[in-house]
């Protein structure tokens, strides 16, 4: 059994096209049995260590252990959808990532939301609710996720593109500083350097007004997350600069910068 693959197209203000592919209930679902799997297993060890409460009283025993499973079941997915810029160990295994619904950085209060109100939509069982929100809501989004404004996309395996070829002899002034470039690989989601990616690899497809206005937004966004300094930017283009983004965010430091 499959999901129907459903799209979500952004349109950003320069008339350029983004689709991402929406999960639909099927894969969430077995996304979240592994999720709960990991949960029921830390639980476990949890009701393990507060055994020795038991000693001294079992009604005590059985309310931490109450409280220790909630707390577990929501702190499990706010850690690591946070640390994993929207992924829990079911989404990575599943390639599935909770993004914001217009494709901007994830907040952390959204991660907070969303998690929050799993528990509404796992009622009265087995994610009733929020299996059938996903069934009736275009954007295939369970209640926590309509409040918190967020999607669960799905990544499709795919071939990277040749980026020695890509970024063959553009010398990267970004590589000078290598405290900012791994401050950007912090900050920045896959979604985010995906998209500057694909706009160096479909730049042949947009007419030039919409590239350089496109390449122009985009270098605007990520000045917000990370500002190199003066010299390293002064006189090159918003191609280049995403070029050397690129470059920092899927090349890391170990690569040599290219010359």
């Amino acid at each position: 059994m499959v999901d129907k693959i459903n799209s979500l197209t952004i349109r950003t203000p320069e008339g350029i096209e983004f689709s991402l592919m929406l999960a639909g209930p099927v894969t969430r679902f077995l996304a979240w049995s592994v999720d709960l799997l990991v949960i029921l297993a830390i639980t476990k060890l949890l009701n393990v260590l507060l055994g020795v409460l038991g000693i001294i009283s079992r009604d005590i025993a059985m309310a931490a252990s109450v409280l220790g499973y909630f707390i577990v079941s929501i702190g499990y997915g706010i850690v690591t959808e946070w640390y994993w810029h929207g992924q829990t160990l079911g989404k990575r295994l599943l390639r599935l990532r909770v993004t914001d619904v217009h494709g901007l950085h994830l907040q952390f209060s959204q991660i907070v939301i969303r998690n929050l109100l799993r528990f509404v939509d796992s009622l009265p069982l087995l994610y009733l609710v929020g299996g059938l929100a996903c069934l009736i809501n275009r954007h295939a989004q369970r209640l926590g996720d309509f409040v918190a404004n967020t999607i669960v996309v799905w990544s499709p395996r795919v071939d990277e593109p040749d980026l020695d070829q890509l970024l063959e002899g553009k010398y990267n002034s970004f590589r000078k500083y290598p405290h900012l470039e791994a401050r950007l690989r912090q900050h920045v989601s896959p979604v985010e350097a995906q998209i500057a990616l694909q706009a160096l690899v479909r730049r042949d497809e947009f007419e030039p007004r919409s590239r350089v206005q496109l390449f122009q937004s985009i270098v605007t966004y990520f000045k917000t997350i990370v500002t190199f300094p003066q010299e390293a930017t002064e006189g090159i283009s918003d191609e280049q600069y995403i070029r050397n983004l690129v470059d920092a965010l899927y090349r890391p430091k170990t690569s040599r910068p290219i010359t």
